[in-house]
C-alpha cells in the first residue's frame, strides 16, 4: 500500500477528511489527531521516531479525538481492516 507524507501544515489538518473508498495510507508528523469531517472508519498507528509501535486504534469512527500522547513522533492513517495486513511483531515498517 503506498504511504502518502503530509508535511505541510494545511495537508496535515486536513488528512483524509472527505475521503472516501481511499486505497493509500497517510503519515503525519503529529502525535494526535481528529477524525471531524471523516466519511469512513480508520486504522491509526501511533509510533516513535524509531517507527516503534506506541498505540493503535483499529476502526476508528469518525467525530473521535486521539489526544496528544508523549513519545508519539508520527501518526498512520489507513482504510479500516488494512493495519493487519502491515505490522510485523511490534515494529512498524512503512517502507
Amino acid at each position: 500500500m503506498k504511504i502518502k507524507e503530509f508535511n505541510k501544515h494545511f495537508d496535515k489538518f486536513k488528512g483524509l477528511m472527505f475521503k472516501k473508498n481511499f486505497d493509500y495510507g497517510v503519515r503525519l508528523r503529529c502525535n494526535g489527531i481528529h477524525t471531524f469531517f471523516m466519511f469512513e472508519n480508520i486504522d491509526v498507528i501511533l509510533t516513535d521516531k524509531e517507527n516503534k509501535i506506541i498505540k493503535v486504534y483499529y476502526n476508528l469512527k469518525p467525530n473521535k479525538i486521539i489526544l496528544p500522547r508523549k513519545n508519539v513522533y508520527y501518526t498512520y492513517e489507513f482504510p479500516t481492516g488494512y493495519i493487519n495486513d502491515l505490522m510485523t511483531g511490534n515494529i512498524f515498517d512503512p517502507k
